[in-house]
């Protein structure tokens, strides 16, 4: 008699695995959702973080720790939002070394079309989830995990 098998989601224990399938998945409906604008959602995410800090530009430094990502693959996210005519960097008024990265008119417009595409995946994924459940996972996923899991 054949054994039955264990479904995959109980053979990986690892909480890892499991948030990045769980991103992944994500990311293909973002993905999807997004392609009309020509934008991906990695591209969406940095120009919905800069405009909301319109009012006082990040420096790339700073767009990299809220994006919790390294500068290097910042830089090489940045690179088709600058050459698209997205954004922009502008030099710092009291640091030359320091640049911030601002929206232009072209990117404000890109991000408004395609905030609209966006929404349809956020109105999608809570209704399949459900929108408490939905509101929770939210929650739960951006608490400072880095405090808490590099805390002794």
């Amino acid at each position: 008699m054949p054994r039955e098998r264990t479904p995959a989601y109980e053979q990986m224990p690892c909480f890892g695995t499991a948030i990045r399938k769980a991103s992944r998945h994500l990311a293909q409906l973002y993905d999807t959702a997004l392609g009309p604008s020509g934008l991906r959602s990695t591209q969406f995410t940095i120009l919905a973080e800069i405009y909301m800090r319109s009012k006082a530009p990040p420096s790339m430094a700073e767009l990299a720790h809220a994006l919790v990502m390294d500068r290097s693959a910042l830089g090489h996210n940045l690179r088709p939002l600058e050459r698209d005519g997205f954004i922009a960097l502008q030099e710092s008024d009291t640091d030359l070394r320091r640049r911030h990265v601002v929206l232009t008119a072209k990117g404000k417009a890109k991000f408004r079309e395609a905030s609209r595409l966006w929404q349809q995946a956020q109105d999608r994924f809570s209704e399949v989830f459900g929108e408490s459940a939905a509101a929770k996972l939210r929650a739960t996923l951006l608490m400072d995990l880095n405090l808490r899991l590099s805390a002794p």
